[in-house]
């Protein structure tokens, strides 16, 4: 497989049953080498070792909030800077979190969150709608925090939502900090996901979606 000239090698392992939401996936290309490990009925738990360590916090707080249990090992061209593997890794665990969905029978679907810490305050809606859209609106008062460069946010869930086939809006409603507003960000989203993926007793076994697929 390649794309933009650069040959992508995917490996998938595990599935999903009502009682094994699991998946592993191994992305490599000339620019990054990811392993993603995810269960979505996890108990928040994070074991990352990515090389950007604003990206390693903000997916902790993925975990954390969600639920989820995900491991990472990421190795990119961090001499360059840390666009590929921001990138990368959005993209891979969003390619975790559709296999790990399988066919989507059971889930909640959508969901929405409200995080706030100290003076910012963010929203995330989530579709898992089969459909990949994002629409990101975050104004920082900084372009970095720390060494990280706040543009990659945005590459970060373009990647995870195209691979995740989501539908996803993020909103900073407001804040004066940038780490603030990443961090409710990326705490919304957690606490989002978490209740789109959850499994609805009373849909047990049947699609959310008057379509017949997602």
């Amino acid at each position: 497989m390649s794309l933009g000239g650069y040959p992508i090698t995917l490996i998938f392992s595990g599935g999903s049953s009502m009682n094994n939401r699991t998946a592993t996936v191994k992305r490599d290309t000339k620019e990054t080498q990811i392993e993603v490990s995810l269960n979505l009925d996890g108990e928040g738990k994070s074991e990352l070792d990515i090389g950007v360590p604003f990206l390693e916090h903000m997916v902790d707080q993925i975990a954390r909030h969600g639920l989820f249990d995900i491991s990472i090992k990421a190795n990119g061209d961090l001499d360059i800077d840390a666009h590929h593997t921001v990138e990368d890794v959005g993209i891979t665990l969003g390619q975790a979190f559709t296999k790990a969905l399988a066919d989507k029978k059971g889930i909640r679907r959508y969901a929405h969150a409200y995080v706030p810490l100290d003076e910012a305050l963010s929203r995330v809606v989530i579709d898992c709608s089969g459909r990949p859209g994002l629409e990101y609106n975050a104004n920082y008062p900084r372009a970095r925090v720390g060494d990280f460069d706040v543009d990659l946010i945005f590459e970060f869930f373009q990647g995870f939502i195209n691979h995740a086939m989501m539908t996803l809006h993020i909103d900073n409603l407001r804040g004066r900090n940038s780490h603030h507003i990443a961090e409710t960000i990326f705490k919304a989203f957690g606490r989002a996901l978490r209740v789109a993926v959850e499994q609805d007793p009373r849909m047990a076994g049947i699609l959310p979606s008057t379509k017949g697929a997602l």
